[in-house]
């Protein structure tokens, strides 16, 4: 890990923190959207400053209707095209014979098992080879990432990790995309602040945290795809010292 890379990218604002990373890490940099709120943001900072960031997504197959109305939207909008990732066909036909098209809801090991395949392969190779992730992770998300921090290495995929609006709130990410006019999935005003898979993903109720829609039926509280834990199951939250 280059602990001087990662401290030479300090505090400021998302974008700021975002023109440091590109200027601090050579090759490729990545970042990956699944068109939350957050991610819109990021995507509005990245397109706009033309900061020479891939942008990418991982279509699961089994995505909302509105967030495919809101890709293709946000690739109008900036006149691009977001590259997308898919599940291996012959992995994802082996996870349904075995636990069947909907077996998550039964088995924590199948929902784990559609998770990886549907997810995790596909990111794995969104980042083969890239230098830098960056991600929409916030700190208030959940209790299980209140550790997240601004910059890490991820050991696992050997590349630096931003989480540029790691110490923000929802508030002031809805008040960011509210000024910039920034295209938000049309779910979240339905009460989904946290927007998955279809079957996967609820409305949240009054009082609960905006990641307790996902994965609601199961009775652990530390609820996440893979995306962002290490090989012990729990959330990365390295942190480098200032």
């Amino acid at each position: 890990m280059n602990v001087e890379v990662l401290r030479r990218i300090g505090g400021g604002t998302p974008a700021e923190r975002l023109a440091a990373l590109r200027a601090a890490v050579p090759g490729r940099i990545v970042f990956t959207t699944s068109f939350g709120i957050e991610d819109q943001a990021l995507a509005h900072l990245i397109f706009t400053a033309r900061l020479g960031i891939e942008v990418a997504t991982l279509d699961t197959g089994r995505l909302f209707p509105e967030t495919y109305e809101l890709w293709a939207e946000t690739e109008a909008r900036y006149g691009v095209r977001i590259r997308s990732f898919h599940p291996d066909a012959s992995a994802l036909a082996a996870v349904i014979a075995d636990s069947g098209i909907n077996g998550f809801y039964f088995s924590k090991a199948a929902r784990t098992d559609c998770c990886f395949v549907r997810k995790v392969e596909p990111l794995n190779r969104a980042l083969a080879g890239a230098s830098a992730w960056v991600t929409g992770l916030r700190a208030d998300q959940s209790e299980e990432r209140e550790g997240v921090a601004l910059a890490g290495w991820d050991d696992e995929r050997q590349l630096v990790k931003l989480n540029p609006l790691f110490d923000w709130s929802r508030g002031q990410v809805a008040a960011f995309c509210a000024a910039e006019n920034v295209p938000v999935n049309a779910l979240h005003a339905e009460g989904f602040l946290s927007i998955g898979c279809q079957p996967c993903t609820r409305a949240v109720r009054p009082g609960e945290h905006e990641r307790a829609g996902r994965w609601w039926w199961e009775t652990d509280e530390a609820r996440e795809c893979g995306l962002h834990v290490g090989a012990d199951g729990k959330l990365v939250r390295t942190r480098v010292a200032a």
